[in-house]
Order: C-alpha cells, then sequence, then structure tokens
C-alpha cells in the first residue's frame, strides 16, 4: 500500500492593523509521487469570501477539497489565492512529481480511463506507438472493432468522424512495423497488442502501423496452454501461465500478432466496451472514443 503524507502550509496575513486571516492548506500525495499521480488538496482557511487554486500546469479548482491528477513529471508551484472584499492574498507551495520508473500511456475512453505499460523490450512498436501519440494522432480516434469475449480495436485514421455504419479498419498511416514476437508478452487479458492484415497479403505478420487492439479474452484452462506450447513449440514462463489461469485471454494469437504492453488499471474499462452492442461489422452502434497521453 501506498504510504500517504500530509504536509500543512500555514500563512499569517494582517489585512489591517484589527483584522487577521489565515491562508492554509494540507496537500495528500504519496511518498515520493511518480506520475501519473492524484493529489489532493485541502483548503482550511478562515476569513475570505472566496478562495481558488492554481495547480502548476494550468488547470484550476474553485473546491475547498480538490483533487488534481498530474500526468507529468515536474515541479509544480500549487498556489490557493483568497478573496476578502477587493483584496486578495496568495500561499503557494512547490509539489514535485518524480518521472515513472515505466514507459506509460493512459487511454482515456468515455467508459473510462486505462493505464498501459508499453514493453522496452519491443522497441520498434513502443517508440512508434509513443510517436502517434504524442502528435496526437489517435484523439477522437475509435475503438471501431468490438467483439465481447476477444478483444476492442482501435487507431484507424478513417474512424475520426466516421459516420454511422461506415465500414471501417482499413486506415493506417501508410507503413507497417517488423514483428516483435517474444514467449514472456502473450495475449492474456488487458494484453496491448498491434493489429495487422493476414497471412496471404502479409506473410511476414508485419503489424500495422496505427491499429492495434486491448485483448478482453474468456477464461484458459492448463491444457489450453499445453496445446498451444505444443502447436508454437516455445515453453510459456510461470508468470504468464499465472496470469492466464487468473484472467483469462486468447492464447492462440500468441506468437501470430506483436504484444506489445499490458493494461495495468483499468481492466473494468475493457469489460463495459467489450459489452456494448455493435452491429454485423462488429462496430459499436455508440462511438466509442479515446484519447491518449504519454506520462513521463
Amino acid at each position: 500500500m501506498i504510504q500517504k503524507i500530509s504536509i500543512a502550509v500555514l500563512a499569517v496575513i494582517f489585512l489591517s492593523s484589527c483584522s487577521k486571516r489565515t491562508l492554509e492548506f494540507m496537500i495528500d500525495a504519496p511518498e515520493s509521487p511518480m506520475a501519473p499521480t492524484e493529489i489532493t488538496f485541502t483548503d482550511q482557511s478562515e476569513g475570505f469570501e472566496e478562495v481558488w487554486w492554481t495547480f502548476g500546469d494550468g488547470a484550476e479548482s474553485t473546491d475547498s477539497i480538490a483533487t488534481h491528477k498530474y500526468y507529468l513529471s515536474g515541479r509544480y508551484p500549487v498556489t490557493l489565492t483568497g478573496r476578502k472584499g477587493k483584496k486578495t492574498k496568495s500561499l503557494s507551495k512547490e509539489v514535485v512529481i518524480s518521472a515513472p520508473d515505466k514507459c506509460l500511456v493512459e487511454i482515456e475512453t468515455n467508459y473510462g480511463n486505462m493505464l498501459v505499460q508499453l514493453y522496452d523490450d519491443t522497441p520498434l512498436h513502443r517508440d512508434n506507438f509513443l510517436k502517434l501519440a504524442e502528435e496526437g494522432f489517435y484523439d477522437s480516434l475509435l475503438f471501431h472493432r468490438v467483439i465481447n469475449g476477444f478483444m476492442i480495436q482501435g487507431g484507424d485514421p478513417q474512424s475520426k468522424g466516421a459516420a454511422p455504419n461506415v465500414s471501417l479498419g482499413s486506415g493506417g498511416p501508410g507503413y507497417q512495423i517488423d514483428a516483435e514476437f517474444l514467449p514472456n508478452h502473450a495475449h492474456i487479458k488487458g494484453a496491448l497488442s498491434a493489429a495487422r492484415m493476414g497471412d496471404a497479403v502479409n506473410p511476414q505478420k508485419r503489424s500495422s502501423g496505427s491499429q492495434f487492439y486491448i485483448v478482453h479474452g474468456r477464461a484458459v484452462r492448463e491444457g489450453d496452454l499445453k496445446n498451444m506450447e505444443y502447436q508454437l513449440e516455445i515453453d510459456y514462463p510461470e508468470e504468464v501461465e499465472k496470469k492466464y489461469l487468473e484472467f483469462g485471454g486468447t492464447p492462440f494469437l500468441d506468437q501470430n500478432y506483436t504484444v506489445f504492453g499490458q493494461v495495468l488499471e483499468g481492466l473494468e474499462v475493457i469489460d463495459a466496451i467489450a459489452a456494448v452492442k455493435t452491429n454485423r461489422s462488429d462496430r459499436p452502434m455508440e462511438d466509442v472514443y479515446m484519447i491518449v497521453r504519454v506520462i513521463k
């Protein structure tokens, strides 16, 4: 469990010789906070008609108890300002957010957010996904193909603003990525994997330049894994076997599609999206949008 620390900040300001106003706030944050992280700020001021926050990254709030999420590392001056009549006074405290020790992205959807780790040992896919995300390529694209018990797929640039019932799934940035198959990266629930064209036109199993899917999957039995090991001539690492048996997945895709990341938080979001109603082309009847942020 992450230990919490509370930092009390107190400033006493004399507005006149006979009146005293007090600005005070507390910061409730993880010890040595690391991006992405949520921090709660609690106003404990007295004698002001109005108070408001600025969080140092452009965000503001007028809530007396404000929770703010920092996506990027850095040093942020958090300021609480109080107003009494025409006079205002401010109190600032610096919040320091460290960079994450993993390569992380957040995928925001209208069903919730998923925090995803990108693997360092699939550098071609990692770097391409980061590049597209930082360019805003994925913002407002759709999860255009959803199959309950299988996966949710997005990343087609033609899905942005697409009219209802338009068939999607053929778009991309105009290039492919060489496959990066590793036995320690498998299609367990929450796996981030690259979509691709079929073997008949893509015998090298190169990945789409932008389309990806996130595994929803089904329950997996030990016998299923033994069969896949025989067919693929591989040995699943013990940790992969444990995760398959605990979370389920789609092992029949292993060593055929590149897995380059894993959902760390937000598996319930996959469940929610996988359960939406779809048409005959597996496109959701109501659009499921995404925004992808790089955490650093």
